[in-house]
């Protein structure tokens, strides 16, 4: 295995960490006071190639293999939480179905929108009644001619305030059971049936929308059917699993920026006539931190070459999530206790993580998901 990044691919991850830090993370506070991603940033975004990461370059993406993409999602991680949010949540689930499924005129018809970040894309399968049972989803899609009716409703969804583009999961054929879903291209601005709810308040990650989107008798062209029909679950399964190699990205490099900050607060902070790095129990909390993130890199960094290498990652995908998702909690922790009642503030960055940080133990699978889906994968 060689996780050895071309010199070019290492210098837009540089650029990438630059932009989180430099040009977005001075804006933090007003996206946590609007819950809104500045249009600048956003632009900002689309000429680092960001919107295009997984896009193949001849439909005007970056066209990145999984371990360039990864690369990205940990420099990303390092700045605003939110802000990645809606870039991954674009970048990873709401494009790679299309990339992998889509014909050639949907392929041409979305991607470079998509690309270019003009449209926004998000990934549809969470419902009221089917959350990490996703194979109890009621959204209904009924072929009638040359177009598909759906009813249902999807929430929580990424990205949905904004989007341009939503893959959604349907059931097509009810006595299939999980053989019965189908994936469709949806766009939800201009579909008549299609709303979408009020914008979720959530705990953290200020700027990454979600919202409901409910179906009703929303007519979908045929035309917009992703992939073979009655094969949307599984399909989704295999989006979902990849998308969570790129989540354990994102992790580390948020726990790098922790560490980082706690270094530099332990180096400056005095107590008893000296800076508090010089007590043991804070140097602990530091190299307790500095290993989640060595053991966390060395795991998305292998299970995304397993994807570029064309292997199976279902159980490794989930080891990697599961393990990053859960060291993040961890380091976050100890980045609210080494900064002492300043990383209790709402001005510190530290505050934030320690907000943002508890939904990646969730979406795209719970860390109990994880679990079984690893202890099932090795008592098959």
């Amino acid at each position: 295995m060689n996780f050895t990044l071309p010199e070019d691919l290492r210098d837009m991850q540089a650029a990438v960490r630059d932009f989180m830090l430099e040009v977005v993370e001075p804006r933090a506070r007003e996206i946590e006071d609007t819950n809104r991603v500045p249009p600048e940033l956003m632009r900002g975004a689309a000429e680092l190639g960001l919107f295009g990461l997984s896009i193949p370059e001849e439909y005007g993406g970056v066209g990145l293999g999984a371990l360039g993409r990864c690369a990205v999602y940990e420099a990303m991680g390092q700045g605003h939480m939110g802000f990645g949010g809606v870039i991954s949540a674009h970048a990873s689930i709401g494009t790679s179905g299309l990339v992998r499924l889509g014909t050639e005129e949907q392929k041409r018809r979305f991607l470079p929108r998509m690309a270019s970040g003009e449209c926004i894309a998000g990934f549809a399968i969470t419902e009221p009644s089917s959350g990490s049972d996703a194979a109890n989803i009621r959204t209904r899609a009924e072929r009638r001619g040359d177009v598909y009716v759906l009813n249902g409703t999807k929430h929580y969804i990424s990205n949905a305030p904004i989007a341009g583009l939503l893959t959604v999961i349907a059931v097509t054929d009810p006595a299939r059971g999980t053989r019965g879903m189908s994936a469709f291209l949806i766009e939800p601005q201009s579909t008549p049936g299609v709303t979408i709810g009020k914008i979720d308040e959530k705990m953290g990650q200020k700027g990454a929308l979600s919202a409901e989107v409910i179906f009703e008798d929303a007519e979908v062209p045929a035309e917009n059917l992703l992939g073979p029909e009655h094969l949307g679950y599984r399909e989704a399964l295999g989006i979902l699993t990849n998308g969570r190699v790129g989540i354990a990205a994102r992790s580390t490099g948020a726990m790098q920026r922790l560490l980082d900050l706690s270094v530099a607060h332990a180096k400056t902070r005095e107590q008893f006539g000296q800076p508090i790095a010089e007590f043991q129990a804070v140097q602990f909390m530091l190299a307790e931190m500095e290993v989640a993130i060595q053991t966390s890199r060395l795991l998305w960094q292998k299970v995304a070459w397993m994807v570029d290498a064309g292997q199976d990652v279902r159980r490794m995908a989930s080891v990697a999530k599961l393990h990053a998702t859960e060291m993040l909690s961890q380091v976050a922790d100890k980045a609210v206790q080494v900064a002492g009642g300043m990383g209790y503030m709402k001005d510190s960055p530290v505050e934030r993580y320690y907000r943002d940080q508890r939904l990646l133990r969730i979406y795209e699978g719970t860390s109990e998901i994880q679990k079984l889906i690893i202890a099932r994968d090795l008592l098959a």
